[in-house]
């Protein structure tokens, strides 16, 4: 039986919408570089606010 692992022990990153602290899971395993949101709610959020954000008009 594989030795268990702490939650600590586990490598983190900081989410692009919330920019809470989150950590590895099992299923981010073969994408972890690529991954950078806690969940698919900030993924969601963020791409829900950029593309609602208007135009910036130019005097």
């Amino acid at each position: 039986m594989p030795k268990m692992r702490r939650k600590a022990d586990l490598p983190t990153k900081i989410c692009a919408a919330c920019g809470r602290p989150f950590a590895w899971r099992r299923k981010w395993a073969r994408d972890w570089d690529e991954v950078k949101f806690c969940s698919e709610r900030c993924r969601a959020e963020r791409r829900r606010t950029t593309s609602a954000q208007p135009a910036r008009p130019s005097n």
